[in-house]
């Protein structure tokens, strides 16, 4: 396939295809699938816990936010959108981190499923011993830049979702797109480390074929928008993005990022 229609249509395609191949893994290997839904269950807890508390105080927070409305005749409607607005990137800015703090709460957990993923493939990549704490540190780093990377983007889309016509069309889709990018890089973080590419490295790697990383990570993250889906899906979509990384990124991350 050319570098254009892997970027392409071609590529979001085959991105879809690695989700379902992830899911066809765990549905032949269900103890691994079991095993891998513990750290995606204990956050799942403390991610609903926070969400409840956010989406009854949303009012409130949405009144300390804007001071400055305080003298408006249409205040409480003003409000209540913007408290709407403060949940909706709260239940976005969740389903981003929840697999940042789920890979880093189950390191242990995951970065055996996604050995045995690629174990069934062929075999681990030759220097692929990296300590536990190592991959936690690396873990917990990573997901601080990206979350970084993430605010970036959700900021402004926050902001342009206030924007009449556009707030609801262009940018709920520009806000899966940025999403579905960082959810394929942190899921892509545990087989690309294993092969010594780190977090520079990755994103490169995800920008060249932008189409591929689209097509697995929007998916995975509209899937993660359904309460307990993501728990079901977790292991799934680490099984996926150690397929994706072995069979598609894996012989151009030790060419151009040996590092």
């Amino acid at each position: 396939m050319s570098s254009n229609g892997r970027r392409g249509v071609g590529g979001f395609a085959e991105g879809i295809g690695f989700c379902l191949k992830g899911l066809g893994w765990v549905a032949r290997h269900p103890r691994w699938w079991v095993f891998g839904l513990v750290p995606a269950l204990v956050s799942t807890v403390l991610y609903v816990v926070a969400l409840v508390w956010l989406g009854t105080h949303a009012t409130d927070v949405a009144a300390w936010a804007t001071p400055f409305a305080d003298d408006w005749g249409w205040r409480d409607a003003f409000r209540t959108l913007v408290g709407v607005m403060i949940f909706v990137v709260g239940l976005v800015l969740s389903v981003l981190t929840f697999t940042a703090v789920t890979l880093a709460v189950g390191e242990p957990f995951y970065e055996k499923l996604s050995e045995k993923v690629e174990e069934d493939l062929g075999g681990l990549p030759e220097g692929a011993d990296t300590s536990l704490w190592r991959s936690f540190l690396r873990s917990v780093r990573d997901s601080v830049v990206t979350l970084f990377y993430v605010l970036m983007f959700t900021i402004p889309l926050f902001v342009l979702g206030f924007v009449p016509v556009v707030g609801q069309t262009v940018v709920p889709v520009l806000g899966a797109l940025v999403s579905g990018f960082f959810l394929t890089a942190e899921l892509t973080g545990l087989a690309l480390e294993r092969r010594g590419v780190g977090r520079r490295g990755r994103f490169a790697l995800l920008r060249g074929d932008l189409g591929l990383a689209l097509g697995f990570g929007v998916p995975l993250f509209l899937a993660f928008l359904v309460p307990l889906v993501s728990i079901v899906v977790m292991p799934a979509a680490v099984a996926g993005a150690a397929m994706l990384v072995r069979v598609r990124l894996a012989g151009p991350a030790r060419e151009r990022h040996p590092a």
